[in-house]
């Protein structure tokens, strides 16, 4: 491939789908789901031809990072693979607080990113939702239509509840969410259309 080639590359670029808000982050259409109670496995669960009872579970991404950070870099190397999934959570790419502002940016625009990728392709997508206190409140809810089917992770946040439900709360302010998967015990004060899905269960895949 020449530098010319490679300039124009989309994977080089990015810029292949719709951008929304200030930094044009990759924009993840609303889905619909139809079922009230999903089944999910998780992405480090899956594999090639994988049993048809696997098959029609959703799925996520609530894993260590390291063992998805492949998907963006080389997504035409597990498409094959994830499509054979009922539907994908956008890859829950970590956000700290402690992160700089640009690695926080970066991580949610590898989220919508690998979104509209699949979305691309005829795969369901659901979009997953996080957040590192008010200062990524600009740019963590960009690229989700409005009223769409919506995920957000309970883990680690028992610790940081005040800082969790804020987010929580401009997101349904945001966002309007039509139905949230909730993964983990949510919070008495959670609001909003949330269905609850029992992580310890998602890991248990049928093999």
């Amino acid at each position: 491939m020449t530098s010319k080639e490679m300039r124009d590359h989309p994977l080089f670029l990015r810029n292949g789908f719709a951008g929304a808000g200030k930094w044009s982050i990759p924009l993840v259409k609303s889905q619909q789901l139809c079922m009230d109670k999903p089944m999910m496995l998780a992405c480090s669960d899956t594999r090639r031809n994988d049993r048809p009872e696997n098959c029609r579970c959703g799925v996520h991404f609530f894993v260590d990072d390291y063992r998805f950070r492949g998907i963006y870099k080389d997504p035409e190397r597990t498409l094959k693979k994830f499509s054979q999934y009922a539907f994908l959570l956008t890859p829950d790419f970590s956000l700290y607080a402690d992160m700089p502002r640009w690695k926080q940016l970066e991580n949610v625009a590898k989220n919508r990113w690998c979104g509209a990728y699949w979305q691309a392709h005829g795969l369901t997508v659901i979009p997953t939702i996080s957040w590192a206190g008010t200062s990524s409140f600009g740019f963590c809810f960009d690229g989700v239509e409005q009223n769409a089917v919506v995920a957000v992770g309970m883990i680690g946040c028992k610790k940081s509840r005040v800082g969790f439900m804020r987010g929580y709360h401009a997101m349904l302010e945001r966002l309007n969410p039509a139905k949230i998967l909730c993964f983990g015990d949510p919070f008495p004060e959670m609001g909003g259309n949330i269905i609850r899905v029992d992580y310890r269960t998602s890991r248990k895949a049928v093999r």
